[in-house]
């Protein structure tokens, strides 16, 4: 994975997270319950399956 494609997945997480309410840190999340980091995981998932659905009617 390039730097650049490295850093806005790290942003996406981080965007992800926000939306959750879930405090990342760039560092050291090993404190976050399983609870909070599926719900960031679920919310990245959500996010890019809107995002192909978006770009799928407009292909059409």
């Amino acid at each position: 994975m390039s730097k650049k494609s490295k850093a806005a997945m790290e942003q996406f997480k981080m965007e992800a997270a926000r939306e959750m309410g879930v405090d990342l840190s760039q560092n050291y999340n090993g404190d976050l319950t399983s609870k909070q980091a599926g719900s960031v995981g679920g919310q990245m998932v959500k996010k890019m399956i809107k995002h192909y659905e978006e770009n799928m009617k407009q292909s059409q």
